[in-house]
């Protein structure tokens, strides 16, 4: 299973992007960032969207493990459930 925090913190250091030139590049504050590694959270869809959009890729991309399906984490499943309720927005991994 996929640590997402490892991942955006690969993406960002493969720019050679400090946490706070993250946060400007994704319009995040950087104590909500911070806070994820701090508390160990994983961070809501939304987030993770501009956080994607910052580094160019997809979320299909963030969570994807080479050509092996995507296996999101039960807290993971559960914030795609709530994005869907509340926006009626389908999230696609493909």
């Amino acid at each position: 299973m996929k640590d997402i925090l490892s991942v955006i913190t690969a993406y960002r250091e493969e720019r050679g992007w400090t946490e706070y030139q993250l946060a400007e590049c994704s319009g995040l504050p950087q104590s909500t960032i911070s806070s994820w590694y701090r508390k160990k959270m994983v961070p809501t869809i939304p987030s993770l969207e501009k956080i994607c959009t910052a580094f160019g890729i997809t979320l299909s991309q963030l969570f994807a493990e080479e050509d092996a399906p995507v296996s999101l984490t039960e807290a993971q499943k559960t914030l795609v459930k709530i994005e869907r309720r509340s926006t009626g927005r389908c999230i696609c991994f493909d």
